[in-house]
C-alpha cells in the first residue's frame, strides 16, 4: 500500500466510534501490541532536558513550514542545568531523526500541554520558574506557534490558564475546543476558538472542572490535575487527577457553561495507579496513562505505562524506565499510515516510538 493511500485509510479510521473498535476480535489491549521500539534523544543543541509533552502532526495536516504529517513534537520542561520550569524548546522528530522546531525566550518551562491543530498551528503550555522550585512557579500561558516555528500569539489569562499542565483538543478544522488542566488552581478550562493557518481567535472560555487537589512538590515541582483525554463521540473528558491518584470523567465537557466539579470517578486503583500523569484514549476504547510515582509510589513498578477501561478495569502495564519519575507524556498517532505510539522518558531525555501491530485498528480523533 502506498503511503498516501495508507494515510488516507488512517484518516478515515479517525472518525470511527471507539465502541466499534472495542468489538474487534482478538485485540484485547494496546500495550500488548507494541512492536519495533525506537528510542530517540530529545535533547536539542541548547541542552534542554526533561521532555514532557508529546504530539503527533495529524493526518490531514497540509505539509507547511517545518512540519509534515507523522512528525512527532516533544516539549522540554528543564534547561541544560536541569532546572524545572526553565526549558524553552520543542523538538521535531521525523523518521527517527530529531531537529529543533521552536525555541522561545529563556525560562519558559514548556509543559505536557502540547498539541498540533490541522490548520497548521502548534499549541504549547508553559509554567515558568526562576530557580526550578515550586516556590517560584508562575501561572504561565498558552503559546500559539505557526508551522514555521514562529510565535504568533500568547494567551495570558490567569483566571483561566493557571499553570497549564496538560491539554487535549477537539479539532474541527476551522474551529476547535481546547481543554487545559491547570496545576496551580486545580481546575480544567475549555477554550472555544476559531483558527486559520496563521491565527487563532478566542470566542468563549469557561472553567468546566474544579476542586482537584494540587500542591507544590519538591521532586515533581507541582502535583495536580494533569492528563486529559477527550471522547468526542460521547462528549466526555477524562482527567488524570494526580494527587487523588484517580481518573475522573466530566460528561458534556464540550457543552458545559459552568463547572461540573471533578465529574465522576471512573478509576481508582492503588495497586496499579501511582500518581497518573499523561492520559490518552487507545484504539480499542481503553485509556492509557503514565505513572509519575510522586503519589503512592511502588518501587517494584516504577515509571509505568498503564492501560485500563473507562469502566474501571485494569488491563495491562509496562515500564518506560527502571527508575521512578521517568514516564510523563504519551500519545497515539500515524506515521506514514502506520499506527504508532510514543512515550517520553524524563530520566533519559528521550522518546520511544513503537508501531501498533494490526492495521485494522483505528485512532479516536483529537487525542
Amino acid at each position: 500500500m502506498r503511503h498516501s493511500t495508507a494515510a488516507a485509510v488512517v484518516a478515515a479510521c479517525l472518525s470511527l466510534v471507539p465502541r466499534l473498535m472495542a468489538q474487534m476480535p482478538g485485540f484485547q489491549n494496546v500495550l500488548g501490541h507494541l512492536a519495533n521500539p525506537t528510542a530517540v534523544s530529545t535533547v536539542p543543541s541548547n541542552g534542554d532536558v526533561n521532555p514532557y509533552g508529546v504530539a503527533f502532526v495529524p493526518a490531514g495536516f497540509a505539509p507547511a513550514g517545518l512540519l509534515q504529517p507523522g512528525d512527532i513534537l516533544v516539549s522540554n520542561f528543564n534547561n541544560s542545568q536541569n532546572l524545572q520550569g526553565t526549558g524553552t524548546t520543542i523538538v521535531d522528530i521525523r523518521n527517527g531523526q530529531p531537529s529543533l522546531f521552536f525555541q522561545g525566550r529563556p525560562g519558559l518551562g514548556l509543559t505536557t500541554a502540547l498539541r498540533v491543530l490541522k490548520s497548521g498551528l502548534v499549541l504549547v503550555g508553559n509554567l515558568p520558574t526562576t530557580d526550578g522550585t515550586s516556590a517560584t512557579a508562575r501561572p504561565g500561558s498558552l503559546l500559539v506557534i505557526d508551522a514555521s516555528g514562529r510565535l504568533v500569539r500568547n494567551f495570558v489569562e490567569t483566571q483561566l490558564i493557571n499553570g497549564p499542565w496538560n491539554m487535549t483538543v477537539s479539532d474541527m478544522g476551522s474551529t476547535a475546543q481546547i481543554f487545559i488542566s491547570n496545576v496551580l488552581s486545580g481546575t480544567v478550562t475549555r477554550l472555544d476558538v476559531s483558527v486559520t493557518s496563521e491565527s487563532i481567535t478566542l470566542n468563549h472560555a469557561v472553567v468546566i472542572g474544579s476542586g482537584f487537589g494540587h500542591r507544590g512538590d519538591p521532586a515533581a515541582l507541582e502535583v495536580g490535575p494533569t492528563g486529559l483525554a477527550y471522547d468526542p463521540f460521547r462528549d466526555v473528558l477524562y482527567v488524570a487527577a494526580t494527587l487523588e491518584n484517580a481518573i475522573y470523567a466530566i460528561p458534556r465537557a464540550g457543552q458545559l457553561t459552568t463547572s461540573a466539579g471533578k465529574g465522576v470517578l471512573v478509576y481508582s486503583d492503588p495497586v496499579h495507579l501511582h500518581g497518573p500523569l499523561g492520559l490518552t484514549l487507545a484504539p480499542n476504547g481503553d485509556l492509557l496513562a503514565t505513572n509519575g510515582d510522586a503519589i503512592n509510589p511502588d518501587p517494584l513498578h516504577s515509571s509505568e505505562l498503564l492501560e485500563f477501561t473507562p469502566g474501571g478495569k485494569f488491563v495491562a502495564q509496562m515500564p518506560v524506565d527502571p527508575s521512578p519519575g521517568g514516564a510523563f507524556g504519551l500519545r497515539l498517532g500515524a506515521i506514514n499510515g502506520v499506527l504508532s505510539f510514543a512515550a517520553v522518558d524524563d530520566n533519559q531525555s528521550n522518546i520511544t516510538i513503537w508501531s501498533v501491530e494490526g492495521n485494522q485498528l483505528c485512532l479516536t480523533y483529537g487525542n
